[in-house]
């Protein structure tokens, strides 16, 4: 893999680090082919206790984006964690690959059993950061998602950004804001 950009933020990124972050990124190109390049920002703020050193890490792949960031005592450790978080999205993203493979191939009629209530079940949490209806779709489009929930950075809204059945986005925001 090829690190496009590495960024330090208060933090001098020194030849080992550099040399650190490309050959623990390198590895993931084992769990996917799709990486097209990195984008790597270090940081460091001490007035933060306990975790000071933060790598936030983004992935170009085709039609979106992987990221993930971490913390911890110091860069390293933290570039280790965020590798660790890479490869577990890399393997999802893979999987969502495999499956719309899978998807397009013709499927056996499933047997009738008559119809079933719906029911919940999966609660999911989703911490909301103000972003743009742009990112918002590239958040959606990353994560293979039909639609996302989002901060609008615009007009500090809760919204929704949702795949139309005709390919184009659409958003859905409260009325009464």
């Amino acid at each position: 893999m090829h690190i496009y950009k590495l960024i330090g933020r208060d933090i001098d990124i020194t030849d080992a680090m550099r040399s650190y972050a490309e050959d623990k990124l390198s590895k993931l190109d084992r769990f996917s082919d799709q990486i097209v390049d990195a984008r790597v920002v270090m940081s460091f703020d001490d007035r933060i206790g306990g975790a000071p050193a933060k790598v936030e890490v983004q992935l170009n792949v085709p039609n979106g984006i992987i990221r993930a960031e971490e913390r911890a005592g110091d860069s390293y450790a933290a570039i280790d964690l965020v590798v660790d978080k890479l490869e577990r999205q890399l393997k999802r993203f893979k999987g969502r690959l495999l499956a719309k493979r899978d998807e397009a191939k013709p499927q056996p009629a499933a047997p009738e059993d008559g119809p079933r209530e719906p029911a919940i079940v999966r609660t999911k949490r989703h911490v909301l950061r103000p972003m743009s209806s742009d990112d918002a779709a590239i958040q959606m489009e990353a994560l293979g998602h039909a639609f996302y929930v989002f901060r609008d950075v615009d007009t500090d809204l809760v919204s929704v950004i949702y795949i139309r059945h005709d390919g184009d986005y659409g958003i859905i925001e409260p009325a009464n804001g």
